[in-house]
């Protein structure tokens, strides 16, 4: 067996995945690779995190320097959030993500085994 090309214990892949096991976390990433977007279109794009998990994970993710958060003098006051280069990075990690979900999406599905049943139940 071929060794790992990466090494799981190196503090880089660790801090990386740190960061993409946070839920929604490479689901806000990948939405602001096509520009800034308020926290409403946020919302509306992500489909899936309620406002209270979707603030969350942008003061995160800010927090890490992978976006920033800009506050535009109103009224109405307007706050959108951009991504930094260490953000936009993801671009190639959510392409490679995209392609290995594809591998899996179109390997054939097995069919448990009655073993495999019996250590699911």
């Amino acid at each position: 067996m071929a060794a790992p090309k990466t090494d799981s214990n190196c503090e880089s892949f660790r801090l990386a995945l740190d960061v993409l096991v946070r839920p929604w976390a490479a689901l806000v990433l990948n939405l602001l690779q096509a520009g800034p977007l308020r926290f409403s279109e946020l919302s509306a794009a992500a489909q899936g995190p309620g406002d209270k998990v979707l603030s969350q994970r942008l003061k995160e993710l800010e927090a890490r320097s992978l976006l920033v958060r800009r506050v535009e003098p109103g009224p109405p006051l307007r706050v959108s959030y951009e991504l930094t280069p260490q953000g936009r990075a993801f671009n190639d990690v959510a392409a490679a993500i995209e392609r290995w979900g594809r591998c899996l999406a179109a390997a054939p599905k097995k069919r448990p085994t009655a073993r495999r049943a019996a250590r699911s139940a």
